[in-house]
């Protein structure tokens, strides 16, 4: 695990702190499920490949690239 600082608004900050206690959460667990959460539906595709890629140079051209398709997309138009 890492530890980062994070600055919430006091209501949210307040808000968060009750329904930790109520579902006996800490404000840590609810910030990473949170987290969570909004990563599974905000990575698209060239994200993932980003994530995955090793080798820095394919990294910067992958980055580069204004016009990158996905995989599935890709073997579509192959067809």
């Amino acid at each position: 695990m890492k530890r980062v600082n994070v600055i919430l608004e006091t209501d949210l900050y307040d808000k968060a702190r009750v329904v930790g206690f109520l579902r006996k959460k800490s404000l840590s667990e609810i910030i990473r499920d949170a987290l969570r959460d909004w990563l599974n539906s905000n990575v698209d595709e060239k994200t993932k490949l980003v994530l995955v890629e090793k080798d820095e140079r394919r990294l910067l051209k992958i980055l580069a690239e204004n016009d990158f398709v996905p995989l599935d997309d890709a073997k579509k138009s192959l067809l």
